[in-house]
């Protein structure tokens, strides 16, 4: 897992020469790799231009809120930021909750997240 995730921190996407090469060095089938990255939704196959946002969709942010701001962050994304749905970053108590390359945002309100997608 280590290894995957520096690839994709250095190159922003595993490719199927770096799933062959690190099989290789680990000793492992190009399968048992390739079921690693396709199974976790962190990591990608393909590189992405745009950033990324994981806005958090499970249960406690719905009570939250959160319903109510993907409109507007949507809007706000247009086709320059990646708006990706995940379910449950951790942050349960002070949702509604969203990450971008591993900084989390909390308490989330209409006005912070377009101001959070603007400035991505």
């Amino acid at each position: 897992m280590p290894i995957l995730h520096d690839v994709q921190a250095e190159f922003g996407h595993i490719s199927e020469d770096a799933i062959r090469e690190i099989a290789g060095l680990l000793n492992l089938t190009r399968a048992e790799v390739y079921g690693v990255v396709s199974f976790y939704h962190d990591f990608r196959k393909e590189a992405e231009d745009r950033p990324a946002l994981k806005l958090c969709r499970a249960e406690a942010c719905k009570a939250r809120g959160v319903e109510q701001l993907v409109g507007v962050m949507e809007t706000a994304a247009g086709d320059r930021v990646k708006i990706e749905p995940v379910y449950c970053l951790g942050l349960c108590s002070v949702g509604p909750a969203a990450m971008v390359g591993g900084k989390v945002y909390a308490r989330l309100t209409k006005e912070k997240a377009a101001k959070l997608v603007a400035e991505l």
